[in-house]
């Protein structure tokens, strides 16, 4: 046997740590975004359509904004509306797949019914269906991206609360008279806190790409607000101008901010499954 070294990490203690500063680093982006005043990205025609440089290291739009002042409060109106339909989507999945599993076998059937056919429809039509019925704006795009992205996560609950069910620790408490809601706190909640957390967080880039999806083609936010999808399709206009700037730079800040939030919710994953602990 090799002799031990104190500075030798295992996966999970270097998962927590790419974690942290994955998670310092969307931090950071969300918060620059909420912090630039409105003022700095304001119109001046002078600077428009100005190409990348040092003092606008993004370039301006054909307004004379500062593209990168916007992609930033673009990116955190994004992460905004992710946090928000992902914590509603997230809610919504664990207490339904509560419900399918506890519940009737009528209650069964219907719920697993639903998420067959509500995965069985693309997201990008329902969503857009969903914010056209509700008036576009931000309330459509929430409720329609909060609809569309807890089936995976109902399903998973349920087959885990399916198996719990059978344990013998939950029936010995059920023969000792415990009630169902203290069988759901006691045994079945703390089970499921990492599923629902691990669940929740790769919800969110899923969330911020079709909520740029959904502004790109003009279904989502209103045009005034500086959201990366709005951004982009302003953009299309001048692609054959040869601005380039104008779409390559936000949409590589879309991207990686994306891949950023998958990464982090995968060390996170990596961190709560138990069965990385000897890694």
């Amino acid at each position: 046997m090799g002799r031990w070294n104190p500075f030798r990490l295992n996966g999970r203690i270097r998962a927590l740590m790419l974690a942290v500063v994955l998670g310092v680093v969307i931090l950071a982006v969300y918060a620059a975004g909420i912090l630039i005043p409105q003022d700095a990205v304001g119109t001046d025609f002078i600077q428009a359509k100005q190409p990348p440089s040092w003092q606008h290291l993004f370039g301006t739009d054909n307004l004379g904004r500062d593209i990168l002042m916007r992609t930033l409060k673009g990116m955190s109106v994004s992460v905004t509306v992710g946090i928000a339909a992902s914590c509603i989507s997230a809610v919504a999945g664990i207490l339904i797949g509560i419900a399918a599993a506890a519940g009737s076998r009528f209650l069964d059937g219907a719920v697993s019914w639903l998420i067959d056919l509500m995965m069985g429809i693309p997201h990008t039509v329902l969503i857009i269906l969903i914010s056209f019925a509700m008036g576009r704006g931000l309330r459509g795009l929430l409720a329609g991206i909060a609809a569309t992205h807890w089936t995976s996560l109902a399903r998973l609950i349920r087959g885990e609360v399916m198996q719990l069910r059978g344990q013998q620790y939950v029936m010995i408490s059920r023969r000792m008279g415990k009630s169902g809601g203290w069988i759901l706190r006691h045994h079945l909640l703390p089970h499921l806190a990492p599923q629902f957390l691990t669940g929740l967080i790769l919800m969110f880039p899923h969330a911020i790409l079709h909520e740029a999806s959904i502004s790109f083609l003009g279904y989502g936010l209103p045009p005034e607000q500086p959201a990366v999808g709005i951004i982009l399709a302003e953009s299309m206009t001048y692609l054959s101008s040869g601005m380039w700037w104008m779409a390559v730079f936000p949409g590589m800040v879309l991207v990686l901010m994306v891949w950023l939030i998958d990464r982090l919710g995968e060390n996170l994953r990596r961190v709560i499954d138990p069965y990385s602990a000897q890694e």
